[in-house]
């Protein structure tokens, strides 16, 4: 798990992508999550929550866990808003390898202002996701983030496309990179091997065995 060497100024903001991000993926947003994600101790990030809270970004005190007030979701809609425009500003343009694209982006994304980030968006298009296949917050802070299934769930004969990869990661993404599995690869499941061994996908007409540990962590969409 990546950490962030962040000044204390940015810190707060590093929290509150936290809290999102988690929220999307593995809610509900612990004490225990957000420090990991952070890379700090409970402690310590049990004490910033409470000055977040005092501040009015985050919300303790429902049964669901941590939650973004609407003050807190803007403003973390915006800054990964910003981290994963300057993601494909890095995939794109500059073509950086997957595996190096996030930690590269976190050092981007609070200096970008309002102005360059409308001219990302024109040269890159206006992308709907950054280059792992999670999707970019809207200007207007909208973003969509179904819960899709991994591919560890799918069985011998099952079809699917691959959404979205482990984007904090960088050992992950370049085990699964190196044997072919992006976002909008189709894979088709040939085998398992029993006792946890790995799956067998057929790849552009390829075989090949991943680990299905490393596969848990693949969001998909399956094909009829």
């Amino acid at each position: 798990m990546a950490t962030h060497n962040i000044g204390r100024t940015e810190k707060a903001e590093m929290y509150l992508k936290a809290i999102l991000l988690i929220g999307q993926e593995s809610p509900p947003v612990t004490v225990t999550k957000v420090a990991e994600f952070m890379g700090v101790s409970a402690a310590s990030a049990s004490e910033m929550i409470k000055r977040m809270e005092q501040n009015g970004l985050v919300d303790t005190s429902g049964s669901d866990g941590i939650a973004l007030t609407d003050q807190g979701a803007t403003e973390a809609r915006r800054l990964v808003r910003r981290m994963r425009l300057a993601e494909r500003l890095l995939s794109d343009i500059l073509k950086l390898p997957l595996p190096l694209i996030y930690d590269e982006a976190c050092k981007l994304e609070h200096a970008l202002s309002d102005v360059v980030e409308d001219r990302l968006v024109e040269v890159l298009g206006d992308p709907d996701t950054c280059p792992h296949g999670f999707p970019i917050p809207s200007a207007e802070g909208r973003v969509a983030c179904p819960l899709t299934e991994t591919m560890d769930d799918l069985e011998p004969g099952d079809e699917a496309q691959v959404i979205s990869l482990p984007e904090r990661d960088a050992p992950l993404l370049e085990y699964l990179t190196q044997h072919g599995i992006r976002p909008g690869v189709k894979v088709k499941v040939e085998e398992i091997a029993p006792f946890n061994g790995p799956m067998f996908l057929r790849i552009h007409d390829e075989r090949k065995a991943l680990s299905r540990e490393a596969l848990a962590e693949v969001r998909i969409q399956r094909l009829a």
